[in-house]
């Protein structure tokens, strides 16, 4: 120990990644060694095919996931991006060993755990058959041994040539061109488990990114009323609320702070934001379903559930309407001319709303950019009825998660008005509690409801940055750094849910 006595505590911190560093890479010699010489020999060589960059969207259950990114540290749920990213390699349109760098992996929007998503994009390389791609030097016995370990570890494969064999009869008995690509949207579903599918592909530029190439994305929270004895929501107060989040604004106080990204700019425009009402009530005992639809070019970290939660709090009569033009008046060089409003240079404290209502809708791209397409349909020609085995198999798979989801909703209203038959519904303000709606069937109860205003504030955005920089922030970051490196991970960008 004596000798690091005298280390800086830069070099400390570069000592510590190398040693990281050298750590995962003989995890990685050691698994390599475990491969039989004979089985080496045999593996798949990716650099025999062909690759083409493309576009995924595909939807989630949030529920199931510890969040879209893959982490490098254990989570106590798989990730989204990890059991897509395996699946990918399964059917081998990506090479393991390359990671997620080799194959130039982009994502549209982060979500954090519990938050799903309809129409999430991520882009990357994957292995084609548009272009054979054998080097001369590949000897005939290569070749058939790459052919044989495809066919014996590969079943999703060669299922899809059978069945691009037998497209391939019907096209060419009707006097169409036979099928040249990879059944991508097929090949990956049969792979996945039913809480990913794969929606849609398309073909994009060698410098797409699905982050920085998105011009807006739609975000969609889900709601009921709260039942007696709390206090209902007032849509239109809400949807006044709403308005005034319209434009570019200064969210800081709509997100949390992470010292770790030192974020010193929190400006985001936002284009649209409307309440409307998804499933109108069909009897009087049945309570109507709401959506707030948020659409942006950007969010920061946990905007959306923070501005639910503050639309809640207007719309159960807790908070003024002007709360909004308050929260927004955060960025000294830019104040509200409106002296009435007041500053606030730090957050009132605070509680998100639940993500489990949280979508991420849409991901919007450029038509010149990404123009989406399945495995029946090539964006421009009609679909042909009977060539639609791909649409078939993705729609039956859905409508059974869907089917199994009515079935469980039903249960529980029958079990619902069987309790209520015993138990009468109460009437507003029936105790002292104070009940403030969370989302997601959550209500959070308090003796006493204490105004934003009032409430005790949090740290300025200086005092996050400087607080994470003067601490362990960069023994942490180095840390991490060192297995993104090794994990063949990307660097983590800012992510808004």
């Amino acid at each position: 120990m004596a000798e690091f006595e005298s280390w800086s505590r830069e070099q400390l911190i570069e000592h510590i990644a190398a040693l990281e560093v050298k750590k995962n890479k003989g995890k990685q010699v050691a698994h390599t060694n475990d491969v039989s010489p004979d089985k080496q020999e045999r593996m798949f060589k990716f650099n025999s095919y062909a690759q083409r960059k493309i576009a995924l969207k595909f939807c989630y259950h949030g529920w199931d996931y510890n969040g879209l990114a893959f982490q490098v540290t254990p989570t106590p749920l798989p990730t989204v991006e990890g059991v897509l990213f395996d699946a990918l390699c399964r059917a081998r349109l990506i090479d393991r060993d390359a990671g997620f760098e080799g194959c130039d992996w982009s994502r549209c929007g982060r979500t954090d755990r519990g938050v799903s998503s309809a129409g999430q994009v991520i882009a990357l390389k994957v292995r084609c058959s548009l272009r054979p791609k054998v080097s001369k030097e590949a000897s005939l016995n290569e070749e058939e041994d790459v052919q044989k370990e495809e066919e014996k570890e590969g079943q999703e494969q060669g299922q899809k040539e059978k069945e691009k064999e037998q497209e391939q009869g019907k096209r060419e008995g009707q006097g169409q061109e036979p099928p040249i690509e990879i059944l991508y949207t097929q090949v990956l579903n049969r792979i996945l488990p039913p809480t990913i599918r794969i929606i849609a592909w398309a073909p994009v530029r060698e410098d797409f990114s699905a982050r920085f190439h998105c011009r807006y994305r739609h975000y969609k929270y889900f709601f009921e009323s709260l039942s007696p004895p709390a206090r209902p929501l007032d849509i239109p107060r809400m949807q006044e609320a709403a308005a005034r989040l319209v434009g570019e604004h200064d969210f800081r106080h709509f997100c949390k702070l992470d010292g770790s990204k030192q974020i010193e700019r929190y400006e985001r425009r936002v284009t649209s934001a409307t309440i409307s009402e998804v499933v109108p009530s069909r009897s009087g005992s049945e309570k109507p379903l709401y959506v707030f639809d948020l659409i942006g070019s950007a969010f920061l970290w946990h905007q959306v559930r923070h501005i639910v939660a503050i639309l809640f709090l207007v719309g159960q009569g807790f908070e003024e309407v002007d709360i909004i033009d308050a929260l927004l008046n955060a960025n000294a060089s830019h104040p509200n001319p409106d002296p009435s409003v007041p500053f606030l240079e730090r957050r009132p404290l605070y509680d998100m709303v639940e993500g489990l209502p949280l979508v991420l809708w849409e991901c919007g791209f450029d038509e010149k950019d990404v123009k989406w397409r399945t495995d029946d349909y090539d964006g421009e020609e009609a679909v042909v009825p009977s060539l639609m085995p791909s649409t078939i198999q993705l729609r039956e798979s859905m409508e059974s998660a869907l089917a199994a989801s009515r079935i469980k909703t039903s249960l529980l209203e029958h079990f619902f008005q069987t309790a209520a038959e015993h138990h009468p519904t109460p009437a507003v303000g029936t105790d002292k509690v104070v009940r403030v709606h969370a989302g997601g069937g959550r209500i959070r109860h308090f003796n006493k409801y204490e105004p934003l205003l009032k409430r005790k504030r949090g740290p300025t955005v200086t005092e996050v940055n400087e607080t994470w920089k003067n601490g362990r922030g960069p023994m942490v970051a180095a840390r991490r750094a060192a297995k993104i490196s090794a994990a063949g991970r990307m660097e983590e960008e800012e992510g808004p849910e």
